[in-house]
């Protein structure tokens, strides 16, 4: 089960977890209410064949597929990509990822503009919202290996903040305000 937590507001190494003290721990659920993050667990030995994760692809229009590997020995330019990944960015469509191997975390601002860190580990797939601001980085191992999945050829582009007059920002935003409800 994927572990989500309040940060810090340390400018400490962005690998080390960042809890806060005393550390303050969020449900899934309601990491979905104040986020719109969706979390699903999958069987890393199993995934290809089970029929969850191909379930989930044709209900969400998945279409393409890639991997990704976050490392020193398999990214080149890591410590530039990884400042890359680390500065705060919305997309315009919503971004999926499914840990396979080793761990990282994904931070996400809440509906009070607080980052909410998300460890990744085998197994846990995540959808970060479009028009969400967020981040990534790995943790101390420096090492996740992920899939991709997209809705029709990938478009990867980050928007730096701030964005907040685009389209997809003002829709989550109002998504935010509404409510996200129960988690899928």
């Amino acid at each position: 089960m994927v572990k989500a937590w309040y940060m810090d507001n340390e400018n400490t190494d962005q690998r080390l977890e960042h809890h806060r003290n005393p550390p303050e721990f969020i449900s899934i659920e309601d990491l979905y209410k104040k986020t719109g993050i969706e979390y699903f667990k999958l069987n890393v030995e199993t995934f290809n064949t089970d029929g969850v994760l191909e379930k989930l692809k044709k209900e969400r229009g998945y279409s393409y597929e890639d991997q990704i590997t976050v490392s020193k020995d398999c990214l080149p330019n890591y410590e530039d990509k990884l400042k890359a990944f680390y500065k705060e960015h919305l997309h315009t469509d919503e971004e999926i990822r499914f840990a396979v191997e080793g761990s990282g975390y994904f931070d996400i601002r809440d509906d009070s503009d607080q980052w909410i860190r998300i460890l990744v580990t085998p197994g846990d797939l995540i959808i970060i919202p479009s028009g969400s601001y967020h981040r990534f980085t790995v943790d101390t191992n420096n090492y996740l290996k992920a899939y991709r999945y997209f809705v029709g050829e990938p478009v990867w582009l980050p928007y730096n903040r701030p964005a907040d007059d685009m389209d997809c920002r003002k829709e989550y935003l109002h998504k935010l305000q509404k409510g996200f409800g129960v988690a899928a």
